[in-house]
């Protein structure tokens, strides 16, 4: 299995997930011409890919969803929550009924020869979804904008060989950095966003020997620093008692403005 983050932070998200047969994209929401570019990286193009699966509406996942569907005519998958919320995005132009299939958390389905596994997320959007995706016996897990983990996420995300996990924010630099009172309790809430410190404690909850790439993605712009979440996790895993160190570890900070390190398994 392949993956690769196109773009990952909260300005846009968009990460590529393949295999030799099958190639997805998990979210769409930087423009569709760096959509392209970074596909470029990997001798693909937007007409190479197979699906989209969202995470859920908010812009920063959604915003060239309209324009690469109907340009490519690519099948949609997301929850009916997000569909609905979808379609009420005038910003999106009209996406053809007939692009959309609804998927529920915890019921898998393929897409090519990869299978596909949504499972529930803690976010204040209207159906949220992270993925689990499998193929010949690898598996790799696509999961941010989680605002707490807790032993269902922790399952859910438990025998991976790849992740990327959401490591949003440094909380000392939102709790003093300019945000209003109530966007700063947004994020810092049950349904907002992970910390640096929280995933590593959640790293360290789901390391495993046949771990080969860990992605840190979904990183403020205002409240964090690529630097700071890299050693920020590292401390955190350092800390905690269990067998591995970070050195023992492939940690890789998901860039927003270029393509992340591909990682093929």
């Amino acid at each position: 299995m392949k993956l690769l983050s196109i773009a990952s932070g909260s300005s846009g998200n968009s990460i590529y997930v393949g295999s030799n047969y099958t190639n997805i994209l998990v979210d769409a929401g930087i423009s569709g011409k760096r959509i392209e570019e970074g596909l470029r990286r990997i001798a693909l193009g937007c007409s190479d890919i197979n699906a989209i699966c969202i995470t859920h509406e908010h812009s920063d996942h959604i915003r060239a969803l309209g324009v690469l569907s109907r340009r490519y005519e690519i099948p949609i998958y997301a929850t009916q929550g997000t569909i609905d919320a979808i379609l009420d995005d005038m910003s999106l132009g009209v996406i053809p009924g007939s692009l959309f299939h609804t998927i529920n958390a915890d019921e898998e389905f393929m897409i090519g020869d990869i299978r596909v596994h949504p499972f529930s997320i803690y976010h204040d959007a209207a159906d949220p979804v992270a993925y689990r995706f499998s193929c010949d016996g690898k598996k790799i897990g696509i999961a941010t904008d989680i605002g707490h983990y807790d032993d269902y996420i922790i399952n859910e995300l438990t025998g991976l060989n790849a992740v990327l996990l959401e490591s949003n924010h440094d909380i000392r630099m939102l709790e003093a950095g300019s945000y209003p009172y109530y966007l700063k309790r947004r994020i810092l809430g049950d349904s907002g966003h992970l910390s640096n410190e929280n995933c590593g404690k959640l790293i360290c909850k789901i390391i495993n020997d046949d771990m080969k790439g860990i992605f840190l993605g979904h990183l403020s712009k205002e409240n964090n620093y690529p630097e700071l979440a890299y050693e920020a996790v590292r401390c955190e895993i350092s800390q905690d008692p269990c067998k591995y160190m970070p050195d023992d570890l492939n940690i890789t900070v998901a860039r927003r403005e270029c393509p992340s390190c591909y990682l093929e398994i």
